[in-house]
């Protein structure tokens, strides 16, 4: 296996899945405490991993979203032999927003659908966290005043309810 690297920096986000690719184990909570500063919301629970990725499906459900892909390489890598926490990404949208954001900017519509992320940490709780929608559409968007950062906030909103939702004791 070999590897092109065009860029002069590797972060530990980007090092870690080729890591535990290879086998090797890092600290997941050495991982935890990685998260960007800005434009996220990470939310540690007690919920086991497979407690809290079910109550992210009912709370997307609940709020007249859509599962619109789900990956994650928890049950590859057990195929492989290679046992490593669970670690799945949950792409969330619906059509209506779709269509009013393509209206705003065809370029935007890259980041669709906006993803929440849930890890398995080591101690057996998880963490539920996602880019904040303001956050990722903000590039595309002139400003506050604009149909677009209008339909972020909508969307800032509705992840925020989710995530609540799916948090809850």
């Amino acid at each position: 296996m070999s590897f092109c690297i065009r860029h002069a920096f590797i972060t530990p986000r980007l090092l870690a899945p080729l890591l535990l690719g290879a086998g090797l184990a890092l600290s997941t909570q050495a991982m935890a405490d990685n998260w960007p500063d800005e434009g996220w919301e990470v939310i540690p629970t007690e919920q086991g991993y497979t407690a809290l990725l079910e109550a992210l499906h009912s709370a997307i459900s609940e709020a007249d979203m859509f599962v619109v892909t789900e990956a994650g390489p928890t049950q590859a890598a057990a195929q492989r032999g290679i046992e490593i926490p669970g670690n799945r990404v949950v792409g969330v949208f619906r059509n209506d927003f779709a269509v009013r954001i393509l209206r705003q900017s065809v370029p935007a519509m890259i980041e669709a659908p906006l993803r929440f992320y849930v890890t398995e940490n080591e101690d057996g709780s998880a963490t539920l966290a996602w880019k904040v929608p303001s956050a990722v559409f903000s590039p595309y968007s002139e400003g506050k005043d604009d149909e677009l950062a209008r339909i972020a906030a909508e969307l800032d909103a509705l992840f925020a309810d989710i995530g609540a939702d799916t948090t809850a004791p």
